[in-house]
């Protein structure tokens, strides 16, 4: 790696810890180069040698040193990248507001979510009230602002957003619906795909909810 100029993103293309990289990326214009890992036949040397220690994407390589963990390298970004808009707020009290929330929304959201489309019966049924809790509290935490960092696209929407292109999944196998569950998510999330740093970042719902049925076959999953 030693030698190599500028960004390059080692990605997976439905990850939404990916899509939360390629967001950022997008929102504050740094050019980067993209590299998809097929981790379905086997991770990269090139993955395993920038994260030896989670084996996993996404991996930033800034002139080919690897930055790790998908909300570490949005925070990166903004150090690294002072000129470009950032995504954090400059006031110390919301920067560690706009953390926690983008830290509750990685503890919560993508496990709850999991679980609605891998496990069956009150396990199943955990996972349905624990997601329709988590949407709740992230509701109000939104409240009327139009983002979470208010007026202005953020930290912890970069966060969440990517997460949008997965509630019709959740909503299907959870049996709820994400407008009457968390009306207030919902038209943020409507809000966050006309950006175009979301909507190029994201694949369809449909396609998502075919890569879990995907997941599911090779879980041998019913």
């Amino acid at each position: 790696m030693a030698g190599e100029k500028g960004l390059v993103l080692l990605d997976f293309w439905v990850s939404p810890f990916g899509q939360r990289v390629r967001i950022a990326l997008a929102e504050k214009g740094l050019p980067y180069e993209y590299v998809e890992e097929d981790l379905i036949a086997g991770k990269s040397d090139r993955l395993l040698r920038s994260n030896p220690v989670h084996k996993k994407i996404p991996v930033l390589l800034h002139d080919g040193r690897p930055v790790n963990e998908s909300l570490i390298i949005l925070n990166y970004l903004d150090d690294a990248f002072p000129d470009a808009p950032a995504l954090l707020p400059s006031d110390p009290y919301a920067r560690a507001q706009a953390r926690f929330w983008a830290d509750y929304v990685d503890k919560k959201v993508y496990d709850c979510g999991t679980r609605l489309w891998k496990v069956k019966g009150e396990p199943q049924a955990q996972a349905r009230a624990e997601m329709l809790e988590v949407l709740k509290t992230l509701d109000g935490a939104l409240g009327d602002k139009p983002f979470f960092g208010g007026d202005k696209f953020g930290f912890v929407d970069a966060a969440f957003a990517p997460f949008t292109a997965w509630f019709h999944s959740y909503e299907r196998y959870g049996e709820f619906s994400l407008a009457e569950v968390a009306p207030k998510i919902a038209a943020w999330a409507k809000r966050c795909g006309e950006r175009e740093s979301v909507a190029k970042s994201l694949y369809s719902p449909e396609k998502v909810y075919d890569f879990i049925g995907l997941l599911k076959k090779r879980y041998g999953i019913e």
